[in-house]
């Protein structure tokens, strides 16, 4: 299937054929009729990626800061792959279609296949077949207008921005700025008896608005502007004021203050700054600003979004789901005529013509929509990338290909083995999976899991997916007697962990698992282990993990299985190479939070051979301070090491100290070893009892700050 793409480095648009998005639990898949291009917000997005380096620099202040905070902790190498990654990436573009119902994810109820349908969100974009989330799709009738029904995303804005002025029948508004989410605004509020005009810089827009949705509307250069208002609301003002404009002047949030009533409402929907004068007007007036947060509540809110699971009516009558159906029912029973509003219609191969028409305003226009050619028979079949080569030893294969695998994993994997050979890569997105498959050297690229487990030439896998994935792609990959490297963690349940471990001991021919634990592979931590001896010891390490927000994905116990399953993970693995022996029990506590993470803890944990560790992960530290550090006592030798960049080790005579200019956590030397193990035939880098008992260490961890008891493993 084909859809457009946009390369923040460059600006360059390309169409391209991609493998057909992957249909997740609580999705649809949508053969577009039609999309929506959003002027103010695309073309703001197509600008900042035409700029220069140094341009993009000056939009993005807060993504500078965060490079140069990368550079401190992680050196210039880490910092390069990661910004590369960003500016070289293939960005969807567009947020706002509607389509055909063509497949449906598990847990979805209410729609069919050939259901018509309007869609919202990032996954609505400009492609032949998106994959849209429930709570983002609604159904159309089936006589709907599939050109209007476009305009879904862009409506449901609209009206959210209303319900925040909430206005009642006979009262007044004013909107400033008539561009398409103005006029709009300017439909629904006159459908709904609200005395509705209008405010722009444009002549056009304003001559737009008078002739379809206002009942007067002006040139924001006229004199007298104000004036007109107050004699056109009865000398009251406006009841309420909508901002819908885009533009860094404190114009139209000034102007606002002016022209609306004492106790007046302004709503920001538009991106505006509002650093109001306080006085005259705001001050006296007691005037009340509020935010309009986008397509209305559940926008942002993962378990919403993503899981599909709906506020009820009752409490929350009006949803982002509900105020996009109600726009589409505005359109379809007529109560609105949005039909003016298109003032262009292209096909999806002059797309990127559309987008220079519209940066570069060389015609007026206001509605720019895609057509899609649906007599194209649809194909979801692997795209071929790169040239085939023979067969090696390894031939892999990557499930998932974000961030971490980007920077981590994948630069790591050498390109000139011809024992190593990189087949296939499937990702949720078929531009991730399309990029990193020319980046990398990939054979082909997919979205679906059977080219991938069913190739007989694939004998080894990397799952770098979300956490609740892990489990299941790595007892299908097991089933097929592929070896597996699989991000941490292995799984987020105990029940996951039992299941994993009963296959892998069921089978006759046993394949690798390797999980991604690299901090035991890192050169400094190596090192240290060879100079601290054997026997008991006793292990201090402290994480400065900082806080991570509570709607992160990773927060979430059912898809990132919270910090300690999703991270902790790490330290006990770490702990437990060095003492060279298995954890038999641990005690934690963990410091309250609002929302019960456990991400601020204390951890004791105890191993066969006698050895003591004590985990500190803290979250609630500062972030100029190192992030781990570890302190190793042993046979009257004290190791300390510290960020993974500087070692000391202290005993008899001159302490011996080690410093490396750029933090190496080992995730090269990881992965270097994995595949030679492969190759030659060596035994698993983690023997199988080391992962299964450090995951059990991790649900132990959790049982134990519920019970706040000792857990033996």
């Amino acid at each position: 299937m084909e859809q457009l793409t946009q390369k923040l480095k460059s600006g360059e648009m390309v169409i391209q054929e991609l493998p057909m998005p992957y249909v997740q639990a609580g999705t649809v898949l949508v053969r577009n009729h039609y999309s929506l291009i959003s002027a103010g917000t695309e073309s703001s997005t197509v600008k900042t990626a035409r700029k220069s380096l140094i341009g993009k620099a000056k939009e993005r202040p807060q993504q500078v800061k965060l490079v140069f905070d990368t550079l401190k902790k992680q050196g210039p190498v880490q910092t390069y792959r990661a910004v590369m990654k960003k500016l070289d990436a293939y960005t969807p573009l567009g947020y706002s279609c509607a389509g055909e119902i063509v497949a449906i994810g598990a847990g979805i109820n209410g729609f069919a296949i050939g259901d018509l349908v309007a869609c919202g969100g990032l996954t609505a974009s400009h492609g032949e077949v998106v994959a849209v989330p429930v709570n983002l799709c609604v159904k159309l009738a089936k006589d709907a207008d599939m050109k209007l029904a476009s305009y879904n995303t862009l409506g449901a804005i609209a009206l959210q921005g209303i319900r925040q002025a909430d206005l009642r029948l006979g009262e007044s508004c004013v909107v400033i700025g008539l561009g398409l989410l103005g006029q709009l605004t300017c439909l629904m509020l006159k459908a709904g008896g609200i005395k509705t005009f209008g405010i722009d810089v444009d002549d056009a827009a304003v001559n737009t608005a008078k002739t379809y949705c206002t009942s007067n509307a002006w040139n924001r250069t006229e004199p007298g502007i104000e004036i007109a208002i107050d004699s056109a609301t009865g000398g009251l003002g406006a009841d309420a004021v909508i901002i819908t404009a885009g533009t860094s002047s404190l114009d139209p949030i000034n102007l606002a203050g002016t022209i609306a009533r004492k106790k007046g409402t302004v709503v920001v929907v538009g991106a505006v700054p509002t650093g109001f004068d306080r006085d005259p007007h705001w001050y006296k007036k007691e005037l009340q600003l509020k935010m309009s947060c986008s397509y209305g509540p559940g926008r942002y809110d993962l378990d919403y979004e993503e899981k599909g699971c709906d506020y009820p009516a009752a409490y929350v009558r009006w949803t982002e789901n509900r105020n996009m159906q109600a726009f589409q029912d505005m359109v379809h029973s007529r109560a609105i005529d949005i039909s003016y509003l298109t003032s262009h219609e292209v096909s999806l191969d002059n797309a990127p013509q559309a987008y220079d028409m519209i940066i570069s305003q060389s015609e007026p226009f206001l509605g720019v929509v895609i057509k899609y050619d649906i007599s194209k028979p649809l194909q979801s079949e692997k795209i071929t990338v790169g040239k085939s080569v023979p067969a090696g030893r390894v031939n892999l294969a990557f499930i998932g290909a974000g961030s971490y695998a980007q920077g981590n994993l994948l630069p790591n994997i050498p390109r000139n083995d011809k024992d190593i050979t990189c087949k296939g890569v499937l990702t949720n997105s078929g531009t991730t999976s399309k990029r990193v498959a020319e980046k990398f050297g990939f054979e082909f690229c997919t979205s679906n899991i059977d080219d991938i487990l069913n190739c007989d030439e694939i004998n080894t896998i990397f799952i770098t997916t979300r956490h609740d994935s892990h489990a299941h792609y790595l007892q299908q990959a097991l089933n097929k007697k592929k070896h597996v490297f699989v991000e941490k963690p292995i799984c987020l349940t105990s029940q996951e962990l039992t299941e994993i471990h009963e296959l892998y001991n069921s089978l006759v021919i046993r394949p690798q698992i390797m999980v991604g634990y690299n901090r035991r592979f890192a050169p400094l931590a190596v090192e240290m282990k060879k100079r601290s001896g054997g026997g008991a010891m006793s292990m201090i390490y402290r994480i400065n993990a900082g806080s991570i927000p509570a709607e992160s994905w990773i927060q979430d116990v059912e898809i990132g299985g919270g910090r300690i399953i999703g991270e902790v993970c790490h330290f006990v693995d770490f702990l437990t190479w060095f003492c060279g022996s298995l954890p038999v029990s641990v005690h934690a506590n963990a410091l309250a939070d609002p929302y019960n993470h456990n991400d601020t803890v204390a951890i004791n944990i105890s191993f066969a051979n006698g050895s003591i560790g004590t985990l500190c992960y803290f979250a609630n530290g500062s972030k100029t301070l190192a992030k781990e550090y570890v302190e190793i006592y042993t046979n009257g030798t004290t190791s300390v090491l510290t960020d993974f960049s500087k070692l000391e080790i202290f005993g008899k005579g001159k302490p011996l100290r080690k410093k490396i200019l750029n933090q190496n956590k080992g995730q090269g030397q990881m992965v270097s070893e994995f595949l030679d193990g492969i190759k030659t035939g060596k035994s698993a880098l983690i023997s199988p009892q080391e992962i299964f008992t450090v995951a059990k260490a991790c649900f132990a961890i959790i049982e134990s700050i519920q019970t706040r008891q000792v857990v033996n493993i």
